[in-house]
């Protein structure tokens, strides 16, 4: 599965892009070219000075020395055509060269430390939401996460698949707001689910389950918010967060062709059926947080599965996501020429969606397609 973004190769620790190191010599070479053919008519030969500060950007400290030390010495040399620059003159080009060098070396220094806070980043976010594997148990997965916020793995939605006692359960979410501030919300989602494929025989226990751990989470910030602003209840309770999440919850039974579905406010999931794409009937519920979810208000759904049924869940994420015109993606209208797509069908959605958008939605996005494997 693939979350990461495309960016430039050096933030990831790699060595500068080749451009970027020949782009300081190919402008070394021309200078001195262009100087001798004018011999003296265009005066060019000070604008090596302006170099070094450029190999900075491309080679360590001791590269940017000898790149210095080379400029030095073609000023200093009546054959490169230039003017003979007097000692204040090359005194100036090697204070610029010190200044370069020490440029290169706190570069150097603050890209090491960058690769190491982003290494230490992604493993924390890694391991809040891993990728989903290809198969869990006898259900077949494929996942994609998209997080809204640049440079983030993880943001407001969430997804896992996990098996357990009481068959394959998956969930998908999406959390109020998104980006790293929603990231602790989703940690305590997940490790509650976690703990309710183990432990809970029914669905909707689940479901409660999700719900107790976001009303304690609000009751936890609402406490702390509380001792900080003693003798002002007022602003006090109107800053009081307010955490929901909306969830869709799946459940495999063992030896059985079905799935279990419990909305709790999410999206629909959308079954595929050879050609045809329909949404599933769920009557949802209320969305996690505000204390309703239980076996009282809970709906579970059971859908007879045939060979080949493709079951794909998502967050509004991508529903919601408009073009230039304002309209929102139709991603079931889509769905069955994209589904033919080599490459999966889950990459091809989010190929597809960034064109509809151009460039990509504004909102966190994640899709899983779950399914049995055929007879």
């Amino acid at each position: 599965m693939r979350r990461r973004r495309e960016e430039p190769g050096w933030l990831h620790g790699k060595p500068p892009p080749l451009w970027a190191r020949i782009a300081p010599v190919a402008a070394l070479v021309v200078l001195v070219l262009v100087q001798r053919l004018t011999q003296g008519e265009a005066e060019v030969g000070f604008f090596l000075a302006g170099l070094p500060p450029v190999a900075a950007f491309a080679y360590g400290a001791a590269g940017t020395a000898v790149f210095a030390g080379i400029v030095l010495s073609l000023l200093g040399m009546p054959w490169a055509g230039s003017a003979h620059p007097r000692g204040a003159d090359l005194a100036t080009v090697a204070a610029i060269g010190l200044l370069s060098v020490v440029i290169a070396w706190v570069r150097r220094r603050r890209d090491a430390q960058l690769v190491s806070v982003r290494t230490v980043a992604e493993a924390a976010q890694l391991a809040v939401l891993p990728p989903v594997p290809e198969q869990v148990g006898p259900v077949r997965c494929a996942g994609l996460y998209r997080a809204a916020q640049r440079g983030t793995l993880v943001g407001g939605d969430l997804y896992d698949v996990r098996v357990g006692p009481y068959g394959v359960r998956a969930l998908v979410g999406d959390v109020q707001g998104h980006g790293l501030a929603a990231v602790g919300t989703v940690a305590a989602l997940l490790g509650a689910f976690r703990e309710g494929v183990l432990d809970d025989p029914e669905l909707a226990a689940v479901a409660a389950r999700l719900d107790r751990r976001l009303l304690a989470d609000t009751a936890g910030s609402a406490e702390g918010a509380g001792a900080e602003g003693e003798g002002s209840e007022g602003e006090a309770a109107s800053e009081q967060p307010e955490l929901f999440a909306t969830a869709l919850l799946l459940e495999f039974p063992p030896g059985l062709d079905l799935v279990r579905i419990l909305s709790c406010g999410h999206p629909p999931a959308l079954l595929l059926r050879a050609a045809a794409v329909s949404e599933l009937a769920v009557e949802p519920g209320p969305p996690l947080g505000l204390g309703l979810a239980g076996p009282d208000l809970a709906v579970v759904a059971d859908v007879r599965l045939l060979p080949g049924d493709r079951l794909l869940a998502h967050t509004d994420g991508v529903t919601e996501a408009r073009d230039a015109a304002g309209e929102f993606y139709p991603l079931a209208d889509r769905l069955p020429a994209l589904e033919r797509e080599p490459a999966g069908l889950v990459e091809a959605v989010w190929q597809d969606l960034v064109q509809f958008t151009a460039g990509g939605p504004r909102d966190d996005v994640a899709l899983l397609v779950l399914s049995l494997p055929e007879v």
